[in-house]
């Protein structure tokens, strides 16, 4: 994996094979980033990576200048690598190892993107679930985005404050946001 731009532009980040993590291709996060590039003002803003795996979500948006990176992941190894690397890149993320769930019900914070990357196979009832407490739990500021990536074989169009969606190969990108201008 790669980071894409900012200050860490065409750094290779070679994570541990034995990490159980699918993470998003460059060609999808790049073109996840070039719609982001004409929403949001990046160091201006704090995200929420859910799901973070080795943290190349969270590598981008700490590269490109967001104020402040909270990264969760369930998997131990995730979080060591992701606490390694943010540590040996000086980036703004703060792992922390916890079930996602269980994170959302529970935290406090409030954020100008979250971005959920949860296994592709997961129930549907769980990606409603991150929906629900994402909004439920207040967790966007008023021009937020919840951006859940997901197959192709999941229609997420149907839930509540659904944006739009867009599809690069096998992955989707489906946005939501309280604001009807986003």
């Amino acid at each position: 994996m790669r980071i894409i731009s900012g200050t860490h532009k065409g750094r290779r980040i070679t994570a541990p094979k034995k990490l159980p993590v699918r993470p998003t291709t460059d060609m999808a996060k790049e073109a996840l980033f070039n719609i982001l590039n004409n929403h949001v003002y990046f160091d201006e803003i704090n995200v929420l990576d859910l799901f973070a795996g080795t943290g190349n979500i969270a590598y981008e948006f700490a590269s490109r200048g967001a104020t402040s990176v909270t990264a969760v992941d369930t998997d131990p190894g995730c979080v060591m690598f992701m606490t390694k690397t943010a540590k040996e890149l000086a980036l703004e993320i703060t792992p922390v190892k916890s079930d996602v769930f269980k994170f959302l019900a529970k935290t406090h914070l409030r954020v100008d993107i979250v971005f959920a990357d949860p296994p592709y196979t997961m129930p549907f009832d769980d990606f409603e679930k991150i929906h629900k407490l994402v909004f439920d739990q207040g967790l966007l500021k008023p021009d937020g985005l919840l951006i859940i990536e997901h197959s192709d074989k999941t229609d997420l169009s149907k839930l509540a404050h659904f944006k739009d969606h867009r599809k690069y190969g096998g992955s989707v990108f489906s946005f939501f946001s309280e604001r009807s201008n986003t």
